[in-house]
C-alpha cells in the first residue's frame, strides 16, 4: 500500500482540497482521505512532501509520439520506420518524466504509435498510456497525405479506418481540412466529404472506438460534425453555428494553442518552412479568438498540443496549460482540461481523476498550479509520477 500525501489535493473534477492524501493499492486508488482519517497500515510506504500538490497525471489529448519538434519535419518523415519507433521510446520517456501519464497520439505512419503503445505495455519501453491512432484518414493529397491513409470517396474511407483497426487503433483520426504543416494545402479549405467521414466514423463507433479529427476551417469543421465525429482538434476557424452544433451534439474541442505559437514566435529564422510560417501568422488570431467564442459558450474542451510540430518539442507541452489561461481560463479550468475533462474526452474514465476504484496515475508537485500555472513547465518541480500505482519517476 501507497499513502500519497500532499497540502493540496486536486482530484481532476474542480474540487480542492488541504491536507489530504490518496490510498493505493496495487494499481488502484483505495481511498482519498482527510489526513486525520488515514488508515493506520504497517508497512505502508507514505510519500509526503510539504509544499506539494498532489493531483491526477496529466493528459496530452493530441500528439504525434514519434516527432521530435524539429524545426523542420521533412528529414523525419523520409526517415525509416524503425528509427521513428525508437524516436518515439525516446519522446515517451520525455513526456512521463513530465507528468504525462497518458497521451492520444492522433498519427503516426505506418502504426508506429501502435508498436510502441505495445511496447510500453508490455515492458520494453517506459512511458506514458499510448492511445493510438494508427495512419490519419486523408483525401489524396490532402493535409498529412505524407504519412496517412489516402481515400477517395466512402468505400475507401470505409476500409481505411477498417485497416487501422484490425492494426489495433484505440481511436480513428481523420482529416476534414486543409493544415499548415502540408505545402500546397489551405488550413480553412474542406477535405473529406461528409459522406467519407461518416463511413470511417461508423467503422469507429461500431468498433466501440472514438474518432477525432483535424478541422480547422469553418466549413470543413460543420462538416466533420455532421459525420458524427467524436472530438474537434485545432478548431481554427468556429462561429456560432458550428459552437451551437457541438453543443447538441455533445462534440468536444482539442484546441493545441501551442503550435502555431511556436511557429510564428520562431519563425523562418529558426529554420521552420516559410509556407508554414506564413500560414500560421494568417490564423493564430482567429484560433484564440475560437477558443474564446467555445469557451465563453460552454464547449468541452481536453488540452492537448499538437506536440511535434515545429518547435513543438516533447516535455514543452505544459506551456499550453499557460495559453489557455492567458486566453481565459481559470488555471483551475485548465488543470481540469488537462486531467478529468481530457479522460473523458478520450475515453478513458478509469484515468484523469483522484477516487476510489480508479486506476492510480499520480502526481506530486512541488508548488501549487492553480497559484501559478508555470510550475508545471519545469520537470524539477514534479517530484514523483505515479504510472499504474507505480513510482516511475523520483526527484528531490
Amino acid at each position: 500500500m501507497k499513502i500519497i500525501k500532499g497540502t493540496w489535493l486536486f482530484d481532476g473534477t474542480g474540487e480542492v482540497y488541504q491536507e489530504h492524501a490518496v490510498v493505493i493499492k496495487d494499481n488502484r486508488i483505495e481511498a482519498v482521505l482527510p489526513w486525520a482519517e488515514l488508515p493506520e497500515e504497517t508497512g505502508a510506504e507514505v510519500i509526503f512532501v510539504p509544499g506539494t500538490m498532489v493531483m491526477p497525471g496529466l493528459i496530452d489529448s493530441h500528439i504525434h509520439v514519434t516527432s521530435s519538434g524539429a524545426a523542420d519535419p521533412t528529414r523525419e518523415r523520409l526517415e525509416a520506420q524503425p528509427l521513428q519507433t525508437l524516436r518515439g521510446a525516446d519522446v515517451a520517456r520525455t513526456l512521463l518524466e513530465h507528468g504525462f501519464t497518458m497521451i492520444r497520439n492522433c498519427g503516426s505512419s505506418n502504426g508506429n504509435d501502435i508498436a510502441l503503445r505495445t511496447a510500453v505495455e508490455r515492458g520494453y519501453v517506459l512511458g506514458p498510456r499510448i492511445l493510438a491512432s494508427g495512419m490519419c484518414i486523408t483525401m489524396t493529397g490532402g493535409h498529412g497525405w505524407m504519412g496517412g491513409r489516402q481515400v477517395d470517396g466512402p468505400h475507401e474511407a470505409r476500409k481505411a479506418a477498417r485497416e487501422q483497426l484490425r492494426a489495433g487503433a484505440d481511436l480513428i483520426k481523420i482529416m476534414a481540412t486543409g493544415g499548415v504543416m502540408t505545402p500546397g494545402v489551405e488550413p480553412g479549405s474542406a477535405q473529406l466529404t461528409i459522406e467519407e467521414m461518416k463511413a470511417a466514423v461508423e467503422e469507429a463507433h461500431k468498433a466501440g472506438r472514438k474518432t477525432a479529427t483535424h478541422a480547422q476551417g469553418t466549413e470543413g469543421i460543420k462538416n466533420a460534425i455532421l459525420a458524427g465525429l467524436d472530438s474537434i482538434e485545432h478548431g481554427i476557424f468556429l462561429d456560432d453555428e458550428v459552437i451551437s452544433l457541438m453543443l447538441d451534439r455533445g462534440v468536444a474541442l482539442v484546441p493545441t494553442l501551442v503550435a502555431p505559437y511556436h511557429i510564428v514566435r520562431g519563425g523562418v529564422e529558426a529554420g521552420i518552412p516559410a509556407y508554414a510560417v506564413e500560414k500560421s501568422k494568417k490564423v493564430i488570431d482567429a484560433h484564440t479568438r475560437s477558443f474564446q467564442m467555445a469557451l465563453k459558450a460552454g464547449v468541452t474542451i481536453a488540452m492537448g498540443t499538437d506536440c511535434g510540430t515545429p518547435l513543438n518539442v516533447p516535455g514543452k507541452n505544459a506551456l499550453e496549460f499557460e495559453l489557455m489561461v492567458k486566453a481565459g481560463m481559470t488555471p483551475l479550468q485548465a488543470l481540469i482540461a488537462g486531467t478529468g475533462t481530457a479522460a473523458s474526452v478520450c475515453d478513458r474514465k478509469e484515468v484523469g481523476t483522484l477516487a476510489k476504484g480508479q486506476l492510480a496515475d499520480v502526481l506530486v508537485i512541488r508548488g501549487n498550479p492553480l497559484d501559478d500555472i508555470t510550475l508545471l513547465q519545469d520537470k524539477a518541480n514534479i517530484l514523483r509520477v505515479v504510472k499504474d500505482g507505480k513510482i516511475a519517476i523520483t526527484r528531490g
